[in-house]
């Protein structure tokens, strides 16, 4: 990255030029960020395939090709005066090839890591962050020789998984098998299921300096392995487990010498101790209520750090519960497509809607969020669960 600020504004980059900030990838993190970038004054571009990738109807230019497409990549390049990304599935490759001509953040190597579980298992332990006990299944012998006291536990493909997609719970050997089978037979890591008392995730932004800057650990619910409820401040959280999350997520953010903002999530164990679960680069569900909670949101820290500007400590200003909104939410008892009631729920003090522009709903498919803000936790559950009754959310 380099070391000079890329500013915003008609003479961010020189007289008469307008500084150009790319995404590679379209959906709706995509557009939180090109909403952000735009809100600081910079233009915007999104290289993305879908022709009505929620990014894309947003941003100032779109350009429709794959990740890999080479005309795509050259044109992405030669727009803008730095990149990002929004999910961790974009190739490694691309994000290489890019940042070899623009600055770009965060950086293919510290992607890769996060695209592969295994590598990130073996990166929490060399930063000496706990997880699960696991090993790493990539042949029949391996298989064969896993260890009894992994059992029970859950097969993760080493790749592409995500919202709970490629892992399977499993008890026994022959359950470990016939998983391995279903999924393909593809690299897998075998994690131990240890006794979980909640879930948490930390949000941390850094600039190519070291600066670091985080937000209040976030308290998850996740719902058929897709997050459904994130609570901030978190209700059941020690002042002990918080310092803890926060040291662990920046000791991992420099050793990857990270840009941008880094999610990492972990499990909280009955007996209260921490594992490390996986790392998102990029911002993330759980972040979703900074926008409405805090003076700052992830999505204009990851303009911030992309761009060398200056990382201020954000402050949350409101309690906050963020509501996942899915797709299933759009369809009535028989399946029959309705619009939710969004009249009555904004009728509701302290509710913020926020839609992706997503021209069809699907079940699972995430189409919003809703942050519920108010002045104490108390008052912010109260609200949260009368718009979740309203929308046929179920309660939690």
């Amino acid at each position: 990255m380099s070391g000079r600020a890329i500013l915003p504004g008609p003479l961010g980059n020189g007289p008469g030029q307008q500084a150009t900030l790319g995404v590679v990838g379209g959906g709706q993190l995509g557009r939180m960020f090109v909403q952000a970038a735009q809100q600081m004054g910079y233009f915007t571009a999104v290289l993305d395939p879908d022709p009505a990738s929620p990014a894309g109807l947003v941003a100032h230019y779109h350009i429709e090709a794959d990740y890999l497409d080479e005309q795509g990549l050259a044109q992405l390049m030669q727009r803008c005066q730095a990149i990002t990304t929004e999910f961790e599935n974009v190739p490694a490759g691309a994000l290489l090839t890019l940042g070899a001509h623009v600055p770009t953040a965060p950086a293919a190597g510290a992607v890769a890591v996060c695209q592969d579980r295994s590598a990130e298992k073996a990166h929490f332990a060399g930063c000496g962050v706990p997880c699960a006990p696991y090993a790493v299944i990539e042949s029949a012998e391996q298989l064969d020789a896993v260890d009894e006291g992994l059992l029970p536990g859950i097969l993760k493909t080493t790749r592409l998984g995500y919202d709970g997609k490629g892992q399977q719970r499993v008890k026994t050997r022959e359950e470990l098998r016939a998983a391995w089978t279903q999924l393909g037979a593809v690299p897998c890591v075998l994690e131990k299921m240890l006794p979980l008392a909640y879930e948490v995730s930390v949000i941390v932004a850094r600039s190519a300096s070291g600066e670091v800057v985080h937000f209040p650990l976030q308290q998850n619910l996740h719902r058929g392995g897709i997050l459904a409820v994130t609570t901030v401040p978190a209700p059941d959280l020690t002042p002990e487990v918080q310092a803890q999350a926060i040291g662990f997520a920046e000791r991992v953010a420099a050793s990857l010498r990270y840009v941008g903002v880094l999610c990492v999530e972990f499990f909280v164990l009955q007996d209260g101790s921490l594992v490390a679960n996986e790392m998102a680069p990029r911002p993330h569900n759980s972040g979703h209520y900074t926008v409405d909670a805090c003076d700052v949101s992830q999505f204009e820290l990851q303009v911030r750090a992309m761009t060398g500007l200056p990382l201020t400590a954000p402050r949350q200003h409101s309690p906050a519960i963020m509501l996942n909104l899915l797709g299933e939410l759009w369809f009535d008892a028989e399946g029959r497509e309705r619009a939710p009631d969004w009249a009555a729920v904004l009728a509701i003090p302290g509710t913020h809607l926020h839609l992706y522009g997503k021209v069809s709903a699907r079940e699972g498919r995430k189409m919003g969020h809703l942050n519920i803000t108010g002045d104490d936790g108390r008052q912010v559950r109260e609200r949260a669960l009368r718009c979740a009754g309203l929308l046929g959310i179920e309660p939690f």
